[in-house]
């Protein structure tokens, strides 16, 4: 059975930095790009990063370029978000997903993802 289960959202001061897991099973990482989408309240879902599960190709929204980095341990079958200088308007529910698509070529978008996670709130706050 196919699962994807994220970790690691808390509550954080604007500035600070936090690292975001996607532990996957049944299925292997090395066949198969990941992404990591976030949802704020009231807003549509939209992509934040991906990543090539075989040759590590990454593709990021450019509202995110620079401040985060998405990576991959193939050994563990998991997939990484690793957000700093976070911001109030990165406060969203992060999920992450599986694409049979190339993250290089077919990007960010969510009609081209399944086998979505439950996600993990991350709020950037005072």
């Amino acid at each position: 059975q196919v699962q994807l289960a994220e970790s690691g959202g808390a509550l954080v001061q604007p500035g600070g930095s936090l690292r975001l897991s996607c532990a996957l099973s049944g299925f292997t990482l090395d066949y198969y790009d990941v992404g990591w989408f976030r949802q704020a309240p009231g807003k549509e879902r939209e992509g934040v990063a991906c990543i090539g599960g075989s040759n590590g190709g990454t593709n990021y929204a450019n509202s995110v370029k620079g401040r985060f980095t998405i990576s991959r341990a193939n050994a563990r079958n998991t997939v990484y978000l690793q957000m700093n200088s976070l911001k109030p308007e990165d406060t969203a529910v992060y999920y992450c997903a599986r694409t049979y698509y190339t993250c290089s070529a077919y990007g960010l978008n969510t009609h081209y993802y399944v086998n979505w996670g439950q996600g993990t709130q991350v709020t950037v706050s005072e």
